[in-house]
This record gives structure tokens, sequence and C-alpha cells, in this order.
């Protein structure tokens, strides 16, 4: 068990300014990425579905390959 000398020393190192900014920096730089994640599954949303419609249809994967490559490209160059 830890001693409450532990804690108070603990509860001090927490409260530092310089804690509570670099945690807020950590946050925020998780935010941006998640961010970044689901903008790009949105943008590559058609992509997804008609490369399942395509390896559905046909069970090439080279085929599903080549469809999600051409709707990216597409979506990419559209945007």
């Amino acid at each position: 068990m830890m001693g409450p000398a532990f804690s108070q020393v603990l509860q001090r190192f927490l409260q530092s300014p310089l804690v509570l900014l670099g945690g807020l920096i950590v946050l925020v730089i998780i935010g941006a990425i998640i961010i970044m994640f689901v903008g790009v599954l949105i943008l590559l949303l058609p992509a997804i579905i008609l490369a399942g419609v395509v390896w559905w249809l046909t069970r090439s994967e080279f085929l599903a390959g080549v469809a999600f490559l051409l709707v990216a490209l597409i979506a990419l160059v559209k945007r």
C-alpha cells in the first residue's frame, strides 16, 4: 500500500499546470487523429461499399480491389 505522503506528492504533481497542459495537448492530438480517421472513412465509404458488392457478385478479390481503387481515386479527384 502507498502511504499518505505518496498520495500528497501525486496530488501536487497532478495539479501542476504543465501536467494539465500536456494532458490537454495529448487529448487534442488524439481527437484530431480520430476526426481525420472518421473523415477518411466517410470519404472512402462509397468505394468500400462498391468493392463489397463487386466481391459478393464475382468472389474475385482482384476485381474488388480494382473497383475500390477506381472509386476511391474518383472520390479523391472529385473532392
